[in-house]
């Protein structure tokens, strides 16, 4: 593999590893549906603001989400909504193991 093979994977990877969390999964599905900001956030996972913020910064970083500052509040909003494209594909696996699943009990 060549430098820059590398690096498109590398650069692929960091946006895995970003998502590979339900709480961070849980958020980009809130911001698909609408912005959102820290403390509503919080309420709907039901976790302390530093930790829902660490995971907010890990999807920024990511290039996932984007900020706007409001006043005195920051809201969340996909930067990417693509990124939803690849829950469906995610979706059809989970539905292929399934069915894959449910073949070999029929037998």
């Amino acid at each position: 593999m060549d430098a820059e093979a590398n690096a498109r994977f590398e650069a692929r990877a960091l946006i895995l590893k970003a998502m590979a969390h339900p709480t961070r999964l849980f958020i980009i599905d809130e911001l698909s549906r609408n912005e959102r900001c820290v403390c509503e956030l919080t309420k709907l996972i039901g976790a302390d603001v530093s930790t829902v913020s660490k995971h907010l910064s890990i999807l920024k970083n990511a290039g996932i989400v984007r900020t706007e500052k409001r006043g005195s509040k920051i809201f969340y909003i996909l930067k990417t909504p693509c990124i939803l494209n690849f829950f469906s594909c995610v979706e059809g696996v989970l539905q292929s193991n399934a069915r894959e699943q449910l073949s070999f009990i029929e037998k």
